[in-house]
């Protein structure tokens, strides 16, 4: 994650793989919360980021052990470099103390949970004082005022099964989702971390199996597109359904927010559970979707994937496709993100330009081999 050289009560973590990573120019930031107030991430400051879950009990309790450690070696924390990562001796007094605690955990879901609350700890540390929190974005940089809110239709409510290194991530897509229609329409659901997958997996508990569905393209399962899954003829009184206001009727749909890599472990998670539960695997919907507006500043394995948001934008438009739900304003919802996703490409380009950056996926391509 890129800055200018700055002093904060926090710098930044991003993952390796973001678009935004730093140029050499760049210099560390340190963090300053040691100096005073309560080192414990507060309710406030969490939920600010984008979810109305509490505050995970192990993300907390890392950020109060890594505060403590700068205490108790009187070294500072910062963040910079490629990949905005911990740098200087506080990163080689960590790397050792984590790695310890991480080979001492007993089993595999031990280990994926305290990978993934680590991972959050350092970027919300990392973060404080740098980026908005509503957007994600530096605070120079901030969208927010550019964004317009609508409301999604109440039978529908989106999940962003988010991996952790995408948490925070500059130019990650599934945050306009809550940011247009809000936290509880668009929930928040960090990979590995339960209290926010126990929060997810009891709404699909009390859905039902039949209300529940992943746009993944799930090669080992068939797919229905949502013309076959939610047509009149397959799906009869779908729109009577739709028309109730009691939440057990309401469709669910996960969407799964991370590289292409990360996206099959995350779907293999939701598959074990979804058998676990139900006996059963979960469901997959296949979009006809094609490559949206961030292919021109981040790359995709192939021009037929697409972005989380823009996932988002082909269901609803989709599903407004279909006569019996064509009264829904489905189309108007759809256009909604579409504009939010042009507000984002356009605060990131101008973040590169301003930054003496390349916006070419070839030039760019070109600087990250030689």
């Amino acid at each position: 994650m890129e800055s200018p050289p700055r002093t904060t009560l926090g710098g930044c973590t991003l993952s390796r793989s973001s678009s935004l990573s730093p140029s050499s120019s760049e210099v560390e930031r340190e963090s300053a919360g040691s100096s005073g107030g309560d080192p414990v991430v507060s309710l406030q400051e969490w939920q600010a980021w984008g979810t109305a879950s509490p505050v995970p009990a192990m993300v907390a309790e890392i950020v109060e052990d890594m505060k403590s450690l700068e205490r108790d070696i009187d070294a500072q924390m910062s963040f910079g470099g490629l990949g905005g990562k911990l740098q200087g001796d506080f990163k080689v007094y960590e790397d050792k103390k984590h790695r310890a605690k991480y080979q001492a955990l007993g089993d595999s879901e031990q280990k994926l949970q305290f990978f993934s609350a680590r991972q959050i700890a350092c970027r919300l540390l990392g973060s404080r004082d740098y980026l908005c929190q509503k957007c994600w974005l530096p605070l120079e940089d901030c969208m927010c005022s550019k964004l317009m809110p609508c409301s999604l239709w109440h039978g529908i409510r989106f999940w962003l099964y988010m991996h952790p290194k995408d948490f925070l991530r500059q130019n990650n897509t599934g945050k306009l989702l809550w940011q247009v229609f809000g936290v509880h329409a668009a929930a928040l659901c960090l990979y590995g971390i339960p209290e926010h997958e126990q929060i997810m997996w009891k709404a699909f508990k009390l859905a039902g199996k039949d209300k529940v569905w992943c746009l993944y393209p799930n090669k080992n399962a068939p797919t229905k597109s949502v013309h076959d899954t939610f047509s009149q003829d397959s799906s009869p009184g779908l729109e009577c359904k739709l028309n109730m206001t009691n939440g057990d009727n309401t469709l669910h749909f996960v969407l799964l927010d991370g590289t292409w890599n990360n996206s099959a472990a995350m779907f293999r998670r939701l598959k074990d559970r979804a058998n676990e539960i139900w006996g059963e695997d979960l469901r997959c919907i296949s979009l006809a979707t094609g490559a949206s507006a961030m292919h021109k500043l981040r790359p995709q394995p192939s021009w037929d994937r697409t972005c989380t948001a823009a996932a988002a934008v082909g269901l609803l438009s989709e599903l407004q496709l279909l006569p019996e739900l064509s009264s829904f304003g489905f189309d108007k919802q759809a256009e909604a993100v579409e504009d939010a996703l042009v507000v984002l490409l356009d605060a990131l380009t101008a973040r590169r330009l301003r930054m003496g950056r390349s916006i070419s996926r070839r030039e760019r391509h070109k600087s990250d081999i030689c």
